[in-house]
């Protein structure tokens, strides 16, 4: 009976191991461009598996998914695809609106808070109140991406409360590179609400000018890119986040330390044509900024909230976010 007893103790103890053991495997997800740096410096260099050994998790595999627009990110979590998506700040609020209570999906840190630009062709165009209804705004998701919703913000500003919505029947989804290619050849598309490093690029057009700036509107660097994950996952492996949220903090310091380096590891990762030397002098840029630090994310959700987007309205930038980052001086 004794040995009975033994055998029976040592199964729980291990069934109990088994339950309260994190996975072995992390998935992710995340697109390529120079926006998303830092998650593909934390895949090229295997920044989660160097981490996730140092928080004793032992030797972990990760992988790494291409998906499209950021609902397809949040389709992906709920359904258990994949344990962390990189999205915008828009798209995050709106899947955190949604989960409250039940899945809480939250933010593990941010990635970057580079600028995005207004471009134009037309010269009698000066600022957003100069557009018609002739014209049309090429950005990467209608009323849902970044740059959508910082449109509206720069509406509500300029023509007043109740219209922030009042230059989105002019705008249309485009991918950044059919955007670049339909503003440059004199299409429909009248003016390009771009993003690193297509915006440089095309400046380098006679005629195209900046009208606006991502910073202008949130009055300083605000974050686009960031990190996301189910409460109900965190909860259940803090050492998996912690490692994921120490990978991106490596690879946000990478880029400040080693320009040259992150830009070797952008062309590797994304294949684009682009030299060393071009990508190097674009991280180089005074405003490009990459940090696991959230920025502007409060005022962004009191916007959504105001104009009906989102029903919720968080009382702090940390209410957005995981533990991990609260003793950080975000916004």
């Amino acid at each position: 009976m004794r040995h009975l007893r033994t055998a029976v103790a040592a199964l729980l103890l291990l069934v109990a191991g088994t339950a309260a053991a994190e996975p072995t495997r992390l998935r992710s997800a995340t697109q390529l461009g120079l926006t998303n740096l830092p998650p593909m410096i934390m895949e090229h260099e295997r920044l989660v598996e160097k981490h996730a050994r140092a928080n004793g998790l032992g030797e972990i595999e990760v992988t790494w998914a291409r998906l499209g627009a950021g609902e397809a990110f949040n389709d992906a979590l709920l359904s258990g695809t994949i344990d962390f998506a990189t999205v915008s700040v828009p798209t995050f609020l709106v899947s955190w609106d949604k989960t409250r209570g039940n899945y809480n999906i939250k933010g593990l840190g941010a990635f970057n808070a580079l600028p995005l630009y207004l471009l134009v062709r037309d010269p009698k165009i000066q600022s957003i109140k100069d557009f018609t209804d002739k014209d049309r705004i090429a950005l990467p998701g209608v009323q849902s991406s970044s740059h959508a919703i910082i449109l509206e913000m720069e509406a509500e500003r300029v023509w007043g409360e109740g219209q922030a919505r009042r230059l989105d029947a002019l705008t249309v989804s485009r991918a950044h590179p059919d955007a670049v290619a339909a503003f440059l050849s004199g299409s429909e598309i009248t003016a390009h609400f771009s993003a690193p490093p297509f915006q440089q690029r095309e400046l380098e057009t006679p005629g195209v000018r900046k009208i606006l700036s991502s910073r202008d509107v949130y009055g300083g660097p605000g974050t686009i890119g960031m990190v996301t994950a189910l409460g109900r996952f965190c909860d259940a492996n803090p050492k998996s986040c912690r490692s994921f949220l120490d990978a991106l903090t490596d690879a946000v310091a990478l880029i400040a330390a080693d320009k040259r380096r992150a830009a070797e590891i952008y062309l590797a990762v994304s294949k684009v044509k682009d030299t060393v030397e071009q990508v190097q002098a674009l991280l180089e840029a005074p405003d490009a900024v990459f940090d696991v630090t959230p920025r502007g994310t409060i005022k962004v959700a009191e916007f959504m909230h105001r104009i009906g987007t989102i029903k919720h309205r968080p009382e702090s930038w940390r209410d957005l976010f995981f533990p991990f980052i609260h003793d950080r001086s975000g916004s």
